[in-house]
């Protein structure tokens, strides 16, 4: 970016004295035929109609230089400078527009960064909380949850790329929903109906996570028989559509939850990485269901079914 701001002054410095000898030329030039004209006049009887008197001397010769010096500066401003003048101020507005981009792009990646770092110790947190429950109760139980942990935390942080696989997100869950089945037994079921097609469609990483733990805070585990949690993905015109579902006792009475920090961060990693994908709810004293609609965008080696269905729709 620095390289483009010294080119820009460069190239701005190389404008204006291209523009400033333009004008001097054009006012010599003027000055020396309204000069030439009044010299002349002087010689000849005939040019003295030009001068509209009778008589000519130097005070009328000079002022005849400076009016012509003054129009055909005017004449070359309209032919030359004016539209380099336009061209210029469109290519500094470009520029201008690129620096915006690329700091709006800076200023989501860092943001993005920030919120993956508030997920991480928030979900860490609350999964630790988890075990910690099943330390005097299940010791043997709480050590093999620890270690489940620990490859959760291994997979979670092995790779510093922002997107995933569904596929990879699904596994990842999946390792979740055992510590949390464990926990709540046997108060709480998983179900996973996930379409092979949408496996290697590309998403945020641990996006879902914030979504499921809500259904089961929330939803499952607000009855006091249980509940269960569903986690369906379909592909849909291009598109990637997942639905975090329960059978809680819904949010019939009040907005759907909006307030917690991970649905907050879920909302903003999409605004930041697309530009056309949306978190919903739809709530009722049957349940509640979370909706992710993004686009279904491919990792390399996707189907072809997949990738053929992006180019029609491209």
């Amino acid at each position: 970016m620095s390289t483009n701001i010294t080119t820009g002054i460069m190239d701005s410095q190389t404008t204006m004295r291209t523009v400033m000898i333009s004008v001097c030329s054009a006012v010599s030039v003027g000055a020396l035929l309204g000069v030439s004209a009044g010299l002349l006049a002087l010689e000849f009887d005939v040019l003295r109609v030009w001068f509209g008197a009778k008589t000519v001397n130097l005070p009328m010769t000079a002022g005849a230089g400076a009016i012509m010096a003054l129009f055909q500066s005017g004449i070359w401003a309209l032919a030359f400078i004016y539209p380099s003048a336009i061209e210029d101020s469109r290519v500094r507005a470009l520029e201008a527009e690129k620096l915006r981009e690329e700091a709006a792009k800076l200023r989501a990646s860092a943001e993005l960064g920030h919120l993956r770092s508030q997920l991480e110790p928030h979900f860490l947190l609350n999964t630790l909380n988890l075990i910690a429950g099943l330390v005097t109760q299940n010791p043997r139980e709480a050590r093999r949850l620890l270690a489940c942990l620990g490859d959760l935390l291994s997979d979670a942080l092995r790779d510093a790329d922002e997107l995933q696989t569904l596929d990879q997100e699904v596994v990842w869950l999946q390792r979740y929903a055992e510590i949390l089945e464990s926990r709540h037994r046997p108060l709480l079921r998983f179900q996973w109906d996930i379409a092979e097609d949408a496996r290697q469609v590309l998403l945020p990483r641990l996006l879902l996570q914030p979504l499921v733990e809500n259904a089961v805070k929330h939803g499952a585990l607000a009855r006091p028989s249980g509940g269960h949690v569903q986690l369906c993905v379909r592909t849909e015109a291009a598109r990637l559509v997942c639905v975090v579902e329960d059978d809680g006792p819904g949010m019939a009475h009040k907005p759907a939850r909006d307030g917690s920090l991970g649905l907050k961060m879920v909302r903003r990693r999409l605004e930041l990485r697309y530009a056309d994908a949306s978190v919903s709810f739809e709530s009722s004293p049957a349940g509640t269901k979370a909706i992710v609609d993004l686009p279904a965008a491919l990792a390399e080696g996707g189907s072809s079914v997949m990738r053929m269905a992006r180019v029609a729709n491209g």
